[in-house]
């Protein structure tokens, strides 16, 4: 088949990698993290779907992080202007449905490709040859799925039996049937029987059969989807879903929504290195392996210690005769797991977010969108931060009813804003901002601008500060209060 079409690709950028915990947290998940390059996983999956056959691609995301995505495909050079913001987190089905309608209103034979953002693909001219395979099939009415070949009996995938050849695709075919993740022995005998397919969770298929499946078996959900979509309004770089009408649609994946009841579902097997980095173990097991069958990330010290995973993100770390585990540390949590244990790491987390430990959500190191702050130290009646403020980026003008700030400048050049004077800080220089001051922090010039902040008072929760201006449009927005 002739195809003139260019590829819609669909990036879900919406998980919380909770396995992937300490380093993985519910406001910096793994998807915004280089963990297998210097690039993040999410600017990777843009990198796959880059060039002529593929049109710039539509993000969903969570709207916590949604500064973080756009600064993620800007670097790449990517536009911003197609992230979709999900109030809240529906499962993969709804969200495709969205990127659907949006792409349906224009054309409805438009070809998406829907992926997650936190795959690893060692393997891209592969994938890309697949894909277009993929497309091909995807006008001929197919709901494509790729396939992995397994190598292990494992028992965390979902598995795809492979039918019949797709007349006139070669490598594509109909998929006879979807078999949830198996159990050990099951998933031993498919692994011996040849004809099961790793489930990759990658997908292509127009706008239209998408919506007129999903319409067929979840009308609910695509009832909720484009009353929410109708509802959306455009916020600085982003489209911004309603809230009401999306929390209505039912959460539930592509495969459980549709995939599995359809008649047109077909599956395209494909080596493409393919990894969907679930755990650490997953990080292991791509990692690039000392003599001793050790992967060593940062300042790390292995003695006596055999196919082990050690990450450590800022401290020295000492690891002494002890094998097939996982250490992982940051600066404000560590990680000691048995290799074969790493699934379980999702019940720490579940324990943090009971006991309303912070440690489950953010990292000391927090994103904003002109920059980043980290928190040095903190006690009774005082916090210390480390402010990196982007050049031009400029803080909300804003004013606290319990704390003062102490500013130290100690690189770049600060323009400072407080109450009605505006004057310039360079490094070494230092001011002070009074309880009850209107208050701005920028950076006028070409480096990064890094000041040192050191907060006291009765409260210094970052629920007490009140917004009078904002350049990225959070004056009312009551999730990101910083």
């Amino acid at each position: 088949m002739t195809r003139s079409k260019q590829i819609q690709p669909v990036i879900l950028s919406g998980g919380v990698g909770t396995r992937l915990w300490p380093m993985s947290r519910a406001q910096y998940p793994k998807q915004l993290m280089p963990l297998v390059g210097e690039r993040s996983m999410l600017q990777e999956a843009v990198d796959r779907v880059t060039g002529p056959a593929f049109a710039a691609p539509i993000v969903v995301c969570n709207e916590e992080y949604r500064f973080i995505v756009a600064e993620h495909l800007r670097g790449l050079g990517v536009s911003t202007a197609n992230i979709v913001l999900e109030p809240e987190g529906r499962n993969t089905a709804p969200a495709a449905a969205v990127a659907a309608l949006l792409a349906e209103s224009r054309d409805p034979d438009t070809i998406l490709l829907v992926m997650p953002s936190d795959h690893v693909i060692q393997q891209p001219e592969r994938f890309r040859k697949a894909v277009a395979v993929a497309a091909d099939a995807a006008l001929e009415g197919a709901l494509v799925t790729f396939g992995i070949a397994p190598d292990r009996p494992e028992t965390g995938y979902g598995y795809i039996r492979r039918g019949e050849g797709w007349d006139g695709l070669s490598g594509c075919f109909r998929v006879e049937r979807f078999v949830e993740k198996p159990d050990l022995g099951t998933a031993e005998a498919f692994l011996a029987d040849g004809g099961y397919l790793w489930n990759s969770g990658i997908f292509a298929f127009t706008a239209a059969r998408y919506i007129e499946e999903l319409e067929r078996v979840q009308p609910e959900m695509v009832a909720a989807c484009r009353t929410s979509l109708n509802s959306a309004f455009r916020d600085l770089d982003f489209y911004r879903l309603e809230r009401t009408s999306f929390e209505n649609a039912p959460s539930q994946s592509i495969d459980y929504a549709v995939m599995e009841h359809t008649k047109h579902a077909a599956v395209i097997p494909v080596e493409m290195g393919w990894n969907d980095v679930g755990s650490w173990s997953a990080l292991w097991d791509i990692g690039t392996r000392d003599s001793d069958g050790n992967v060593l990330h940062g300042d790390v010290l292995a003695m006596g210690t055999r196919n082990t995973y050690v990450r450590s993100d800022r401290v020295l770390t000492a690891v002494v005769g002890v094998d097939d585990v996982v250490v992982v540390v940051t600066d404000d949590a560590a990680l000691v797991v048995a290799r074969d244990r790493v699934q379980d790491v999702k019940l720490v987390v579940d324990q943090l977010k009971r006991s309303d430990r912070s440690q489950y959500k953010t990292h000391t190191t927090v994103h904003r969108p002109w920059g980043h702050y980290r928190s040095l130290d903190a006690g009774d009646r005082f916090q210390v931060k480390h402010i990196t403020v982007a050049p031009g980026g400029k803080l909300s003008l804003q004013m606290h009813h319990h704390r003062t700030e102490h500013w130290i400048v100690v690189h770049g050049t600060a323009r400072v804003t407080r109450g009605n004077d505006t004057f310039l800080l360079h490094e070494n220089h230092s001011t002070y901002i009074p309880v009850g001051v209107l208050h701005r922090l920028e950076n006028p010039g070409k480096v990064p601008l890094m000041v040192i902040e050191v907060q006291s008072g009765t409260y210094l929760g970052e629920d007490d500060i009140v917004r009078v201006d904002d350049t990225y449009g959070r004056v009312d927005d009551a999730v990101d209060r910083t």
